[in-house]
């Protein structure tokens, strides 16, 4: 009972939390200029229709009343439409969906495996300090954290590349797909069967993958192993081992879970950056998410497009760290009494 109250207090906080980032963000994108600006600059437009195209867009109303209007349809599903050349007056909404549906796919992916290995070397490197493993596990950490991401992304594509053409040239391709590891989006991922698709869409996803999961992986890896080395020599943890408990259960029943809790908070914050830095490398790779979404929409000063990336991305940062709250109140009750 008491967690299921800590849930809906935690609920409760991230309402108003969105509302005030949300009207943060509407001011902001209200700020960047008149999304029309481009038709009015034509000559053959009649001012007629720019004068309705800005009624139907709420660009007549004031800054305050035109965020409530924007709200209320937004609650309600109506995320306006796009004033893009090409795409104007399409939906917002199905436009936003499809390029997240895109991002989250591999954000999530990489965040979990990222977070698994992770947290497993930080403990064996934790535990096994000052031996090979540790110092294995902490040169590799380093030298991750010194590569920015595109960097990690362009290396893995060029040798992609040059791994295709040897898998062709020794005559698997056949089996694994011509290319095997593809260098650009899965988009019309075409198959002949339940193994050939496993085979062309791990090939598909597993570069961007490995890109943004280097990162983390160093990040997450790292503050495990120091959270780790704090909890093994807390007085717990020493009075546990001198009651003759075996290591492993003086690790893995004392000392892993309470550990867990800067990794837990290191996530919450690490998940908005890998979501929001997917852009990097969706460009690399040709991947049409949300940070293709974002570029287009910043070029063509497309409002609406615009919110909506914002306020998908703001959710899901909420979510993170609400998810990390939780976490909290599971690993440690006395969070949740508190």
């Amino acid at each position: 009972m008491n967690l299921v109250i800590y849930i809906l207090r935690r609920l409760a906080i991230s309402i108003p939390v969105l509302f005030v980032g949300t009207f943060l963000v509407f001011v902001m994108v209200a700020a960047t200029g008149d999304p029309l600006a481009e038709l009015r600059g034509r000559p053959n437009v009649n001012p007629e229709a720019i004068a309705e195209t800005a009624r139907q867009l709420g660009l007549d109303m004031p800054l305050i009343p035109r965020y409530f209007h924007w709200l209320g349809h937004f609650l309600t599903g109506d995320w306006g439409v796009s004033v893009a050349q090409g795409n104007a007056m399409q939906p917002v909404f199905p436009k936003v969906m499809s390029a997240f549906d895109v991002t989250i796919k591999l954000v999530v992916g990489a965040e979990v495996l990222a977070l698994i290995i992770g947290i497993a070397v930080g403990v064996l490197a934790a535990v096994k300090q000052y031996s090979i493993v540790d110092y294995v596990a902490t040169t590799l950490a380093f030298f991750l954290f010194s590569m920015p991401i595109f960097c990690v992304a362009v290396v893995l594509k060029t040798y992609a590349i040059q791994l295709n053409v040897w898998i062709r040239d020794i005559g698997l391709s056949d089996w694994l797909g011509n290319p095997w590891l593809r260098t650009t989006s899965p988009e019309n991922l075409t198959s002949t069967g339940f193994g050939d698709f496993l085979a062309r869409y791990s090939g598909a996803y597993l570069l961007p993958t490995l890109s943004i999961m280097a990162i983390s992986f160093a990040a997450y890896s790292r503050f495990q192993r120091a959270s780790m080395l704090e909890t093994l020599n807390q007085d717990y943890v020493r009075t546990a081992r001198a009651k003759g408990i075996s290591g492993s259960r003086v690790i893995f029943r004392h000392a892993f879970r309470n550990a867990l809790i800067p990794v837990a908070t290191l996530f919450s914050v690490n998940f908005g950056q890998v979501l929001t830095g997917a852009i990097i490398t969706e460009t690399v790779f040709n991947w049409h998410g949300m940070g293709t979404l974002l570029v287009d929409a910043v070029n063509h000063n497309d409002p609406s497009v615009l919110m909506g990336w914002l306020v998908v991305v703001a959710v899901m940062v909420v979510l993170a760290n609400l998810i990390a709250d939780l976490l909290y109140g599971i690993m440690d009750p006395r969070i949740r009494v508190g």
